[in-house]
């Protein structure tokens, strides 16, 4: 049986590499923070090294069986009551699946540093600090590539382009319209009303605004530069 000394550094070891995935949810403010993956590491290093070596008077016993893996099992699935508090409905959007995946993570390192396995737990902590903080901006990137944000101005008959209109011309898109402003022109019989569209390819924009130059009332449709 390991030392004191060593069963020791091992939870502050667990500490350490829980602290590290916790600072990353940290910065942004997520529900579950630097303290929570903190005390979830240790905690989880500290049932694997109970597990391990918590029972060693009574494993010595005559007739006397015992799996030390059964008590470190149950962090797999008791951790997954923590993650499921660190996930909110907003509206349709679950936000914190990636927090609560970081808590139950951060457990899995925990046995790792609890069982002694150092070398794994640090690659484990590497990798998860690599997804968290790498693999976001290049799933944006991947979504919005080829993607722009782009506006458009139009010139209209007083009253024939309205955020109602615009909403029934775009239908289940109409999250697209980022925004719409409507200038009077100035011979006071025109209004002039610009359209500011979300990111969509260069196909998806020339179906918009086809759909706007039918539009009754539409006398000129024309891209500008989008501020």
């Amino acid at each position: 049986m390991p030392t004191n000394i060593e069963l020791i550094s091992r939870l502050l070891f667990a500490a350490v590499l829980g602290g590290a995935i916790g600072f990353e949810r940290e910065r942004f403010a997520f529900a579950a923070g630097l303290r929570t993956h903190m005390l979830v590491c240790v905690a989880s290093s500290l049932v694997m090294v109970v597990s391990a070596f918590g029972f060693e008077d009574t494993r010595s016993m005559p007739n006397v069986a015992l799996d030390p893996s059964r008590v470190a099992a149950q962090v797999v699935s008791g951790i997954g009551f923590l993650g499921a508090g660190a996930i909110l409905l907003r509206g349709e959007m679950v936000r914190g699946l990636t927090t609560a995946a970081s808590v139950w993570a951060v457990a899995g390192i925990g046995l790792a540093a609890g069982g002694g396995l150092y070398v794994l737990a640090v690659a484990a902590t590497a990798i998860i600090l690599a997804t968290l903080t790498l693999v976001k901006p290049m799933s944006r990137q991947v979504r919005t590539k080829g993607k722009l944000r782009r506006a458009l101005r139009l010139r209209v008959d007083r009253g024939a382009i309205t955020l109602p209109v615009l909403c029934r011309l775009l239908g289940e898109d109409g999250a697209r319209l980022k925004n719409m402003s409507v200038q009077t022109d100035d011979d006071q019989q025109r209004d002039v009303v610009t359209i500011s569209l979300a990111r969509m390819s260069a196909d998806e924009f020339l179906i918009y605004r086809n759909m706007l130059s039918e539009l009754i009332g539409v006398l000129e449709v024309e891209e500008i530069e989008v501020q």
